[in-house]
């Protein structure tokens, strides 16, 4: 066990907890203990690109930054690259509006919720529920999404290019070629209808790399299926760069995919 004393942290805690073990510990002993630790200090996971490097086992432990605020709120996480990293695919500009202020407003979304539910409960209220439950999926679902849209991007000439090893094989048994998956994966980002996600899914229960196209944040989504990767077509992603060709904005997409990331996700959702 170490703890890593850094001027600036790659995650947003009170402490940075790194840990290292030899051998794969068992789960339950280790969220229980994790558990404890959580409440007595403000801990949180880190993604593979801000842990360093880690024992494969242990990457999908990380690969999801989970940002909570006294675990009670969200909170807006930290880049895992500089704003002008990802240049010219997206911008210094786009990118720093985007996440500042999009990102943002979902993180202030879901608080907000989340305020008016204990409000309501601590008062003895009535709530619209509908209502309520609607508003939070969507901002829920735009924390979430942007969250791994980020890990799944790459600096500019580490990123791009196609897949290897296993996930490779997966994308080529299911679509028959890198080619044809990235065609299809393509056209769900272009054709999603207003604002929207592309993402490439998997299915626990037949084991297949599946693409799913997400209106807004919340719907038409996979119940229980794996998020390996996505990508954000709503224009707020877009519009500094690329005005309103999202098409260009997508071709843009496939030079700084960080393969490694959607790797990482494709291994934990296996297992």
């Amino acid at each position: 066990m170490a703890y890593a004393d850094l001027a600036d942290p790659p995650c947003s805690a009170t402490l940075v907890l790194l840990l290292v073990f030899p051998v794969p510990p068992d789960v339950s002993n280790f969220v229980s203990w994790f558990g404890f630790w959580e409440r007595a200090y403000t801990l949180q996971w880190c993604t593979p690109m801000q842990a360093g490097r880690l024992p494969e086992w242990a990457v999908p432990l990380f690969y999801e930054e989970r940002i909570m605020e006294n675990s009670r709120l969200y909170s807006l996480p930290k880049l895992p690259y500089e704003y002008n990293a990802l240049s010219p695919a997206i911008s210094e500009e786009q990118l720093k509006l985007h996440h500042q202020k999009h990102h943002q407003a979902y993180v202030n979304g879901a608080n907000a919720i989340y305020e008016k539910l204990d409000k309501a409960r601590k008062e003895n209220a009535t709530a619209d529920m509908k209502a309520v439950l609607k508003e939070l999926s969507f901002h829920i679902g735009g924390f979430k999404l942007h969250n791994l849209f980020w890990e799944n991007l790459a600096p500019a000439g580490k990123g791009g290019g196609a897949p290897k090893g296993e996930l490779a094989k997966a994308i080529t048994g299911e679509f028959g070629t890198f080619d044809r998956f990235k065609t299809e994966f393509t056209q769900a980002a272009v054709s999603a209808e207003g604002s929207g996600w592309a993402a490439l899914t998997f299915c626990h229960k037949t084991k297949r790399p599946l693409v799913m196209q997400i209106e807004k944040h919340n719907t038409n989504v996979y119940p229980g299926f794996s998020i390996l990767m996505v990508l954000d077509v709503w224009e707020h992603a877009y519009y500094l760069d690329y005005k309103n060709d999202r098409a260009k904005f997508v071709d843009a997409f496939w030079t700084i995919v960080n393969w490694d990331v959607v790797a990482q996700r494709f291994e934990a959702a296996r297992k």
